[in-house]
């Protein structure tokens, strides 16, 4: 059984992220790389702590693309996510280096990423949510 203090520490790092591009967004200062990089590094940890959750062996990648996969062999309704996550992930690289491509950070695609990383965000946490329900169901000598 994994460590739920393990899947919180990785559940509370992602709200920090989310919560931070949340309140960076608010206060409308021009920060848009950084608070899309922030909703996808957010989508990321979400990601991971489903995977620490259901002791998943993964590699330190920060391709949100492959970690669904990963959490989509587990719970295939999580496939919804697939675009949002395919939005967010190229955050990850674009928000952070110099880039030899046009890119555009503007407040319209920060609100982009932040309805990504809410869907992201809610979706993970109920499945977290019944799967912690369905397995304390199971140990319970009731069932």
């Amino acid at each position: 059984m994994a460590d739920p203090l393990l899947v919180q520490e990785w559940l509370t790092k992602a709200e920090e992220d989310f919560l931070f591009a949340e309140a960076n967004l608010e206060e409308g200062r021009n920060f848009f790389p950084q608070i899309c990089f922030h909703y996808q590094q957010a989508a990321e940890k979400y990601l991971k702590a489903f995977i620490v959750a259901k002791e998943i062996e993964f590699k330190k990648i920060h391709d949100l693309g492959l970690l669904l996969k990963m959490v989509v062999r587990i719970d295939p309704s999580v496939e919804e996510l697939r675009d949002d996550c395919e939005f967010l992930g190229a955050f990850y690289i674009e928000a952070r280096y110099p880039v030899h491509w046009p890119v555009n950070f503007t407040r319209d695609e920060a609100l982009k990423a932040s309805e990504a990383a809410v869907r992201i965000r809610k979706k993970i946490k109920e499945t977290l949510s019944m799967s912690i329900h369905k397995d304390i169901t199971e140990l319970s000598p009731d069932s």
